[in-house]
Parts: C-alpha cells; sequence; structure tokens
C-alpha cells in the first residue's frame, strides 16, 4: 500500500546535526544567561570600519527569539527567525519520516535555495543598517 521511502545519507548526517546544533544553541543561551561578560564582548569589525558588521544583531535576536519575543527578534535580525524556522520544520518533519521508517515520506531535504534565501536576508539586513547609520 505505502511505498517506504528510505532517507538519504545526507540527509540523516543533517538531521544529526541539527541535535548537535540544538545542544549548541542551548549551551550557548545559557552562557549568555549566566556569562554576562560574553555580551559585551566588541565586535572587531565595527571598531576597525564604524559600520556594522553582517552578524550585528544576531545575538540580541536570538535571546529575544529564545524569549518569545518574535517581531523584536525579526526586527534586529530577520535571518535567526528565518533560520529557527526551517530547522523546526526540518527537524519535526525528518522526525516523523525516520519513525515511521519511510512510511510517511515527509522529510524536508536541503535546497541551495534555503540557504541563498538567508544569504540575502543577512546582506539586506547589513545593506539597511549601515545606510540608516550614515544618514
Amino acid at each position: 500500500m505505502y511505498q517506504k521511502e528510505k532517507i538519504s545519507s545526507q540527509q540523516k548526517r543533517f538531521y544529526l546535526l541539527g541535535w548537535l546544533l540544538l545542544a549548541g544553541c542551548i549551551l550557548f543561551y545559557l552562557l549568555l544567561l549566566y556569562v554576562p561578560a560574553i555580551r559585551r564582548i566588541p565586535c572587531w569589525f565595527r571598531l576597525f570600519t564604524g559600520f556594522y558588521c553582517p552578524g550585528c544583531g544576531a545575538t540580541r535576536a536570538f535571546v529575544l527569539l529564545c524569549r518569545g519575543r518574535l517581531c523584536d527578534s525579526i526586527f534586529y535580525y530577520p535571518a535567526v527567525l528565518y533560520a529557527a524556522v526551517l530547522y523546526i520544520w526540518f527537524m519535526v518533519s525528518n522526525t516523523i519520516h525516520l519513525v515511521s521508517k519511510g512510511r510517511i515520506p515527509i522529510g524536508l531535504k536541503f535546497r541551495n535555495l534555503y540557504l541563498y534565501i538567508g544569504i540575502l536576508l543577512i546582506l539586506r539586513n547589513w545593506i539597511v543598517k549601515n545606510l540608516a547609520l550614515l544618514l
């Protein structure tokens, strides 16, 4: 009745890396909470150029996202919420795929388009922030 679809080895590696990423994000959030000096480390790009770096605002956006403040997170760095949505979608769909042993083949597969969208979000954010700084 159902045709099983095997999960590719690349997808399995991404899935395992996804769990490691979750552990890393939890550790990073805990460090930000309990070691406040980490938040005060200056940005070298900003110190040397006077402009915001392409990653400026990502840590604040990550913390705000972890606290459930989605609108504020998007304001500081839209790519963080975009990455979180893709991450959750990937992990949930691939967990269903693996648990069902391929009977429910809904696992999100990597597409270069996802990467390009993320890069465009980062570049747009960087350009807009630096233009606002100049004006």
